[in-house]
């Protein structure tokens, strides 16, 4: 009893080795970078071997459960890591369980490399956590954690991922149990057989990943010759009007010039308010949003702006754009950008809708190395500070609001930028500071 005992508490710690070996490439595979605090709530996460263990030792009671303990116990750690993941990265639950099995796969394959070493448990455990830290430093080198993340942001993919990887992870775990019984002249090719497994997988989500960067690029590519186009038509519109204007103009000051020659002075100044009024109708709006696309010498920004003006015109949503000084660089990827300034207006055009008198004030600033910028619209439903940057919260019913978690998704990724939420007297307010651009 007292040799089942010990069995018993090498298994456990045996599993607190796996888990923590586990937790050192869930940091790797999610590129995260905020490293301590996901650490500050690794104790949750050591429940799971206890778990494991105890429910190893009840399988094992039941002879008719005995052949399939191992399995039953592999699935269920993996299920009470996928919890984990959800719990510590406030992720949804086919995310998170595509990121455990993508660790997953990784910790089988560090033990079985470790296991080439024939040395006692201490030993053993030791060389498995060193593997595992080694190979989670190479991982971050190669940014595979910022390509794996790009999959799981397609809403399409993260399913299919994440069945695809447990394939794999159940393949690897039954690879493990066979090599308990191969001849040592086989073990040799088995290694080899593990080792190429993990790094074709690895290849493989890379290349998925980055074909899906090229096709969302050239996609993004595609849109942005559209909406030159479309802004080559508004400034050709434009012109027309002024060619217009300068026609009626020349009559307007005819009869002006009348008017002030019969001193008509009350008839004079009531002229000359419908001229101004109609000038700001006609062409000074149009002038001014010119002028403030103008400003955006990024074409990316650009375009994403013009297509978001044109949708809230469709809308009925007044748009107040304001580009104070020219921008030409922003200290983050430009595609970040893109997604987050796109986020933010689309969730203000949403909320605004709401209001009696939708509108959505767009501000961006680009001054001292610094740019900055504020989304704001009016807002009557009620703020949830603790749930609005979940996965799938939204306040048009559950499942919808994707936004704002891949918007607090993307920042998390880059140092450079900051943001800030606040709300007060029916006015959201959204705002983006990037430091550093030039």
């Amino acid at each position: 009893m007292n040799m089942e005992y010990y069995d018993i508490f090498i298994g456990f710690l045996d599993s607190v080795t796996g888990h923590l070996a586990l937790a050192v490439y869930l940091l790797a595979v999610t590129g995260e970078r905020a490293v301590w605090r996901r650490l500050k709530k690794l104790p949750l996460l050591l429940l799971s071997p206890l778990i494991a263990i105890l429910l190893s030792f009840g399988m094992y009671m039941l002879p008719e459960l005995r052949a399939v303990q191992y399995y039953i116990s592999s699935l269920s750690v993996l299920l009470m890591c996928a919890l984990w993941v959800r719990w510590a990265w406030s992720w949804g639950f086919w995310p998170s369980f595509a990121a455990a099995c993508m660790a997953g796969i990784f910790q089988v394959a560090g033990a079985t490399v470790s296991a080439m070493v024939p040395l006692p448990f201490a030993p053993a455990a030791g060389l498995h956590l060193a593997i595992s830290i080694a190979l989670s430093l190479l991982l971050y080198r190669l940014r595979f954690g910022t390509w794996f993340c790009l999959l799981l942001n397609d809403r399409s993919a993260p399913r299919r991922l994440a069945l695809l990887l447990f394939a794999l992870e159940a393949t690897m775990e039954l690879l493990l149990r066979l090599g308990f019984g191969l001849q040592p002249r086989f073990l040799s090719f088995y290694y080899l057989l593990v080792v190429a497994m993990v790094i074709l997988m690895t290849v493989l989500i890379v290349y998925l990943a980055q074909r899906l960067d090229t096709a969302r690029k050239m996609q993004a590519q595609q849109d942005i010759i559209v909406q030159q186009r479309l802004y080559e038509q508004d400034l050709e519109m434009l012109r027309r009007e002024v060619r217009t204007f300068r026609h009626d103009y020349k009559n307007l000051l005819a009869g002006l010039s009348q008017q002030a020659g019969k001193g008509e002075l009350e008839g004079l100044r009531r002229t000359l308010s419908q001229l101004d009024a109609g000038f700001d109708v006609r062409l000074g709006a149009k002038i001014q949003e010119s002028a403030q696309i103008g400003n955006l010498q990024i074409p990316e920004v650009r375009s994403l702006l013009l297509s978001k003006l044109t949708a809230m015109r469709e809308k009925g949503v007044e748009c107040r754009l304001e580009v104070l000084y020219p921008l030409a660089d922003v200290n983050m990827d430009v595609w970040d950008f893109v997604r987050c300034l796109g986020i933010l207006i689309d969730n203000g055009v949403e909320a605004a809708l709401d209001a009696g008198q939708p509108w959505v004030e767009i501000i961006l600033l680009a001054q001292e190395r610094r740019v900055f910028l504020r989304v704001s619209n009016p807002y009557t439903n009620h703020i949830e500070p603790g749930k609005m940057w979940h996965e799938g919260w939204s306040t048009k019913g559950a499942g919808r609001g994707m936004g704002l978690f891949s918007y607090q998704r993307i920042l998390e990724g880059c140092p450079s930028a900051s943001s800030s939420t606040s709300w007060d007297k029916g006015i959201f307010v959204q705002e983006l500071t990037v430091e550093g651009g030039r």
